[in-house]
């Protein structure tokens, strides 16, 4: 027998009157019996009523009250949201209590696991603790946050280091939905980004990259900022530029050939002496930079592309451009003094005020060209009609 506000039972035999029975029970449990139920919580008041092996619960007078079926209702009494109880998550233990888990966020996944008792049918190790299968790195931030309402790691410092360690506990705080806690990070992360980086390559960071490229891999600069750097002598060749910065370079020079700078601004640039064999330049912007004594023309006939590009006012003297293309490019107050432009086409090119004092022109494209205002003096080759005409 048991007494009713007790789950430590006693095993005695049954004899005498239920007076003896009483008197018994009252010496072992230690209390003043006064009264006898049966399991169902009927009063026995006749000891012959008692079989053998049946559970009697003692009681001093009080009401009786099955410790067996009412013990939810005794946790309540006695606080079971704040018992300690202890997490295993992903092999490493947290020792907590039941408010915390529940308290700061009521309509989160783990206050709903640990809200009511075994709701959740919560599955727990060996040792009794409760199993979660999430990372313990990013679990403890927000554990810590649960008990002070603020983000703290392992050393007791604000959290305010790691963008990796802010996306980690992120993640962990929607899978919970610490609804709080995914805000404030939320503009941590934002805060923590640090400010994009604009500035141009120098010609230190660049030759660093060009030193660790094999000599017949392309390198890929598509889209970088170069503006204002010195690349002079340098050996670029089939390197992609395409829509990259290159305003106001030093490309004195340098070694382009093949190059792909289609779209680049080359605007300001110094490109003197460069090497621009079968260059690609298509739609290019080279307004204001100078080509001096360039060299287009490549022997093995592949042909320079400059089509539609932007060359106001270029200074290209002395270059060499045989079979160049510069259909419906811009060259306006261009200087081409004594450039080689034989079997060049200028289709549709913008020559309004351009130099072309002591070009060749031999079998070059001038079909629907601009040619207001240019100069034709000191010829080469005489230039025919056809060449112009539509």
């Amino acid at each position: 027998f048991t007494a009713s506000s007790s789950l430590l039972p006693q095993v005695v035999a049954v004899y005498g009157t239920l007076s003896d029975l009483l008197s018994v029970a009252s010496s072992k449990l230690g209390i003043k019996a006064t009264s006898v139920y049966n399991g169902k919580g009927g009063l026995i008041d006749d000891i012959a009523l008692i079989r053998d092996d049946d559970v009697l619960f003692v009681c001093e007078g009080e009401p009786f009250i099955d410790p067996q079926t009412d013990g939810r209702a005794q946790e309540e009494l006695t606080g079971s949201h704040t018992d300690w109880l202890t997490l295993n998550v992903g092999g490493r233990y947290f020792t907590t209590t039941r408010s915390t888990l529940v308290n700061k966020e009521p309509d989160s996944m783990l206050a709903h696991m640990f809200k009511d008792k075994d709701a959740w049918g919560n599955k727990q190790d060996p040792r009794g603790a409760f199993l979660i299968d999430r990372s313990p790195e990013y679990f403890e931030p927000i554990l810590n946050y649960l008990r002070h309402g603020q983000l703290i790691v392992n050393d007791g410092i604000n959290l305010l280091g790691s963008t990796a360690l802010f996306v980690g506990v992120l993640e962990e705080a929607r899978f919970f939905g610490i609804d709080s806690l995914i805000e404030h990070l939320e503009v941590a992360i934002k805060n923590s980004q640090p400010a994009e980086d604009h500035s141009p390559i120098s010609r230190k960071e660049f030759v660093r990259f060009l030193l660790a490229t094999p000599t017949k891999s392309e390198l890929r600069c598509q889209g970088l900022n170069f503006s204002g750097a010195d690349l002079s002598r340098l050996d670029l060749r089939y390197i992609n530029f395409k829509m990259a910065n290159l305003s106001r370079c030093n490309l004195a020079h340098a070694n382009l050939c093949c190059a792909n700078l289609e779209r680049a601004d080359l605007s300001g640039s110094v490109l003197d002496c460069a090497n621009l064999q079968g260059v690609k330049m298509l739609c290019s912007n080279a307004e204001g930079a100078s080509l001096k004594g360039c060299n287009f023309e490549d022997p093995s006939g592949l042909k320079a592309n400059l089509e539609g590009a932007n060359l106001k006012g270029v200074d290209m003297e002395g270059s060499q451009m045989t079979g160049i293309n510069l259909r419906v490019a811009t060259l306006k107050n261009a200087k081409l003094k004594n450039c080689n432009l034989r079997g060049a086409t200028l289709a549709g090119t913008d020559l309004e005020n351009c130099d072309l004092s002591g070009c060749d022109l031999q079998e070059a494209n001038l079909r629907g060209s601009n040619v207001k205002g240019a100069i034709f003096e000191e010829m080469l080759t005489p230039l025919h009609m056809s060449q112009s005409v539509r």
